[in-house]
């Protein structure tokens, strides 16, 4: 199974925007500690907008 490239670049771009890291950085990540990252990030928006 394969992960689909445009799902990627959504995290790559939101992990950049939010940690100010370069893409090659997020993208050497493994994919399960990207996915984390996102959540942590997504959590950490979800209650600064509360």
């Amino acid at each position: 199974m394969t992960y689909a490239a445009d799902r990627i670049e959504e995290e790559t771009a939101y992990l950049a925007f939010h940690f100010h890291w370069g893409m090659d950085d997020i993208l050497d990540l493994e994919h399960a500690d990207r996915r984390r990252y996102v959540g942590q990030v997504a959590s950490l928006v979800e209650r600064s907008q509360a």
